[in-house]
């Protein structure tokens, strides 16, 4: 369980900084990466929290969207702090209108970073105590 929430973290981390390379000049790709970056951490938080969200991922070996949302919302309760489920809105915003529709500009999915960034520091720290 600790290698595969250190896979999501660190991968997370990865498309951290290929998204904000990408940003000035592919805010679509960016967008797309930027997601990542939150479905990872919330996926890592889930199983770092033994949610039955990963569970269901792991028998339906998927992470179905509604239960990334699930997962996001019984995070920021359980942490007693917003930041999951804000960080989750955020993502799902600039990968329905920044990658699929293609109608957020880089200053929106921009707008989306600094949560996203505060969500990736809170799984790091996560990562950090695990180990």
């Amino acid at each position: 369980m600790n290698r595969e929430v250190a896979n999501l973290v660190e991968t997370a981390h990865r498309l951290h900084r290929e998204a904000l390379t990408l940003l000035e000049k592919d805010p679509i790709q960016a967008s797309k990466k930027l997601y990542k970056v939150v479905e990872n951490c919330v996926k890592a938080l889930a199983i770092a929290h033994n949610l039955e969200e990963y569970e269901i991922a792991k028998m339906e070996r998927t992470w179905w969207s509604k239960l990334l949302a699930r997962a996001a919302h019984k995070l920021s309760r359980l942490l007693n702090d917003d930041i999951v489920l804000r960080a989750w809105q955020a993502a799902f915003d600039i990968h329905v209108y920044g990658f699929h529709e293609k109608i957020y500009t880089q200053q929106e999915v921009k707008d989306a970073v600094p949560i996203i960034e505060k969500l990736l520091d809170l799984a790091l720290r996560v990562l950090r105590d695990l180990k």
